[in-house]
């Protein structure tokens, strides 16, 4: 149970570290990077960031591909749980 919410924070603080690297002119996190911590469960902590940091929340690729990874996310979750039943 804790697990989610601790990839979710940390997921969130990578955006708002990444926001700051953008506004800055620093090294930026990679995409991918961000893909993969929404995948392991990250995403509502970066659903949270995109909505109250208002980052990566315009670009419609980017935005694809989160709800690509929510979607990944909860089939795998669902497969899991089809199998312990």
């Amino acid at each position: 149970m804790f697990l989610p919410m601790i990839l979710s924070a940390i997921t969130y603080v990578v955006y708002a570290l990444d926001k700051h690297a953008a506004q800055t002119g620093r090294w930026r996190t990679q995409e991918t990077t961000l893909h993969l911590l929404e995948l392991l469960g990250g995403w509502p902590g970066a659903w949270v960031a995109q909505q109250t940091l208002r980052h990566k929340s315009r670009k419609p690729g980017y935005r694809v591909a989160f709800w690509t990874m929510v979607l990944l996310h909860v089939a795998a979750l669902g497969a899991w749980l089809w199998t312990r039943r």
